[in-house]
């Protein structure tokens, strides 16, 4: 049991202590509410947190250990999860936590500035609740006044003693592309790495099966890494649960 803003996590346990039980704070009677407890036979030699931010919100888990087992040179997993049967997302659980995005920078936190956390919701596909104020804008530049005819004339004629080109006034025209924009601008018209001027479509039958067999290999390659992938998941999946039982066991 802790003392956190949030959904009340227990503190890291002590050095020396295998066991970890945590608790629901309510404001009803009873006010403290036994969840689950945690038991191994090793003693906690270092704990890490994982940040609230980074938690499954799909199992309504409010806390993870990574706990060290220094015996067998292991970092265990310890998720604290609450018994909550909807699959919905859990808003009295999972209140506004700290984000990643820094509220000061470090020009203003060094001249005295302070300020709460940038607040981040939980729920998928959500912004920031409370983003950093964005810096003032700077106030625009006055136009300056056209040069005068007299003052035009001098100008080009100092250009014209230099053997340069004459004066002209700037005119209001549309923005040049430089190569770099250009680069962007033939990446756009990129899909999935082919030029779709260079590539263009089949016009025969016989090409159109040809682009319809490398489309169907491709897939089937995508397919088999995959499975692979899902494979190794749950390989790693039971070696964690392997090791969960030899861990309560010994």
């Amino acid at each position: 049991m802790g003392t956190d803003s949030e959904p009340c996590p227990p503190p890291p346990p002590p050095q020396g202590d295998g066991n970890i039980r945590y608790y629901e704070v309510s404001a009803s009677k009873p006010h403290l509410n036994y969840l689950t407890e945690y038991r191994s036979s090793f003693p906690q030699k270092g704990i890490g947190v994982m940040p609230k931010r980074g938690l499954d919100v799909s199992t309504c888990e409010i806390f993870r250990f990574y706990k060290l087992i220094t015996t067998k040179s292991l970092i265990e997993p310890v998720s604290m999860i609450v018994p909550r049967r909807s699959e919905s997302y859990q808003e009295d659980i999972y209140p506004p936590t700290a984000g990643a995005q820094p509220s000061l920078t470090a020009r203003e936190w060094l001249s005295g500035m302070n300020r709460g956390p940038v607040l981040v919701s939980l729920r998928p596909g959500c912004e920031l609740l409370s983003p950093r104020p964005l810096p003032p804008e700077s106030a625009p530049s006055t136009p300056t006044a056209p040069a005068s005819p007299h003052l035009t004339s001098q100008m080009e004629k100092l250009v014209a003693e230099d053997g340069q080109r004459p004066f002209s006034l700037p005119e209001e025209k549309s923005p040049k592309w430089t190569p770099e924009h250009r680069l962007e601008e033939k990446k756009a018209w990129l899909t999935n790495g082919f030029d779709i001027f260079e590539c263009p479509p089949p016009k025969t039958e016989n090409e159109l099966l040809q682009m319809f067999y490398r489309q169907q290999e491709e897939i089937r390659r995508l397919r088999e890494l995959l499975t692979q992938r899902e494979v190794q998941a749950k390989q790693l999946e039971l070696e964690i649960k392997n090791l969960r039982m030899s861990s309560e066991w010994f």
